[in-house]
């Protein structure tokens, strides 16, 4: 794609997505190797729905569509041709008057929009997963949109199977529970439909396999959002699943619906999306299921952005951060370095896996200080603070509670209470927390040439074999590491000292 001169001097993208249930527009601003967003809009156009049964999208519809582009419009006035992207997907790929829609709307918009085929939908999901999500897994990728779903297997930034199908949460919606009735019957046939277009994919797809399962669309997120509200870790289960199949059977009508961290807004389609994951789960016998911090969007802007380092947006974000708080870069190091190795030492023992936790872990490493460049008294609460309140690109809601409990709590006295987050079991958090200040307490000198040779095993205590002339030679870092006990009695740990 040529970048024109025009729009290498302006630091402002923007991606515009013409869903089936919503369009969005995503502004951001490129700073450096990190990104920033701007301003996010949203608006319920449903343009699904519009759909009449021979696939002409109705007048009402279209009105609907263009209402909500004619707002658009103004924001991208400022921005460059080259450095807007906007896509259409399911819906209009299905409508027969689509020609005609897209017309009126590149006129509204006064740009192009660019109608993407399934598998080009499919290909930018997976690659809006793969930057934004620290996962060497091989994944299977899931976007249940309005009109469509996709399906990807891949390996870092490689798709190597990708299927779109016609199976949408409006569309079934309108097909399975007409006036928003709701009984087991429409529950189990909108399932089964699915199952069944699902069917001729499942061998093709189990024979290639994956570690990972991760979707981002709109009835993943609202099911996290759901966990959240419980303070439960964002990951999807089939038990979970099952659990929300009950409660929803219980009401006999979508208006009613009615649970605790689910938004209005998501409430329409929130059913029949849940019927098409539950035979997503069955077909390919997920057993959980974690979100996604990135799709279609985040894939057209990275493809989109020029000169970005070969880096995850995650990684983007801490590296930015660490720029603009002045952190220590090679103390930050050297305390990753120490936290790695202990995660090694004790994974086995502790049940510990590389997953999403883990690379928290490794980013509360890299900005543990960032709230020195404020005061020191209450630097931890300035990192936590910064954290909870900053946007940062690839990291979502949980994954931010987590981070900031864990940089709120990396020394110090502390209480359990305090290591509230959804990302994980309290038990995991509560190894990753001590990990984090066994490293920091390890570092502490802050060279990396007085860094100990030590042996790190668990039994029933956390075992630190170091020898007696170093202990010796840095008495100040002995005491804190005995001092520790008293902390982390707190959450039932104990060290000893060989």
């Amino acid at each position: 794609m040529l970048i024109s001169n025009e729009s290498l001097k302006s630091p402002y993208y923007a991606v515009i997505d013409l869903g089936s249930n919503s369009f969005h527009m995503l502004i951001t601003r490129q700073l450096a190797n990190s990104v920033q967003v701007v301003d996010k809009v949203k608006r319920k156009v449903r343009l699904a729905s519009g759909l009449t049964q021979d696939n002409t999208l109705s007048e009402a519809a279209i009105a609907r569509g263009l209402e909500c582009l004619s707002f658009f419009a103004e924001r991208l006035q400022d921005i460059p041709n080259g450095n807007v992207r906007i896509v259409a997907t399911a819906t209009v790929r299905l409508a027969k008057n689509k020609a005609d829609f897209l017309a009126r709307a590149n006129k509204v918009l006064g740009r192009k929009i660019t109608l993407l085929s399934g598998e080009q939908e499919a290909e930018l999901i997976y690659l809006g997963v793969a930057h934004t999500n620290c996962c060497a897994d091989q994944r299977l990728v899931i976007d249940i949109g309005g009109a469509s779903t996709e399906l990807i297997v891949g390996t870092e930034q490689q798709a190597i199977k990708i299927v779109s199908l016609n199976l949408g949460c409006v569309t079934f919606n309108q097909q399975f529970f007409k006036g928003g009735t709701i009984n087991k019957n429409n529950f189990q046939r909108a399932t089964q439909t699915a199952t069944n277009m699902l069917q001729p994919l499942i061998d093709s797809y189990l024979n290639i396999g994956w570690q990972t399962v991760l979707g981002g669309s709109g009835t993943m997120q609202a099911l996290a959002e759901i966990l959240i509200f419980s303070k439960q870790p964002t990951i999807i289960s089939r038990e979970f699943l099952a659990q929300i199949e009950e409660k929803l059977l219980s009401f006999s009508n979508i208006a009613q619906i009615n649970l605790p961290g689910l938004r209005h807004e998501r409430i329409p389609v929130f059913i029949s999306g849940v019927a098409i994951l539950n035979a997503i789960f069955d077909c390919f016998k997920i057993d959980k299921l974690q979100l996604s911090s990135g799709a279609l969007r985040e894939g057209l802007l990275y493809q989109m952005l020029p000169n970005v380092e070969k880096l995850t947006i995650r990684q983007q974000t801490i590296n930015s951060l660490t720029q603009r708080y002045h952190v220590d870069k090679q103390h930050a190091e050297n305390v990753k370095k120490q936290a790695s190795y202990l995660f090694d030492s004790f994974s086995s023992t502790w049940a510990l896996n590389k997953d999403n936790s883990y690379q928290l872990l490794l980013a509360s490493c890299d900005l543990h200080e960032i709230g020195l460049l404020l005061e020191f008294k209450h630097h931890q609460k300035h990192s936590a603070y910064i954290i909870q309140h900053a946007d940062l690109v690839g990291f979502d809601q949980a994954d931010k509670q987590l981070l900031s409990a864990l940089v709120l709590l990396y020394k110090g006295e502390f209480s359990p209470n305090e290591l509230t987050q959804s990302v994980t079991t309290n038990k995991v958090a509560s190894y990753l927390l001590a990990i984090l200040r066994l490293a920091v307490i390890l570092c502490q000198r802050r060279k990396d040439d007085v860094l100990p040779q030590y042996q790190a095993h668990i039994d029933k205590l956390i075992h630190l074999n170091i020898s007696t002339e170093w202990l010796n030679c840095h008495p100040l870092i002995h005491d804190e590491l005995m001092q520790e006990n008293q902390y982390l009695a707190s959450i039932g740990l104990q060290i000893k000292i060989n």
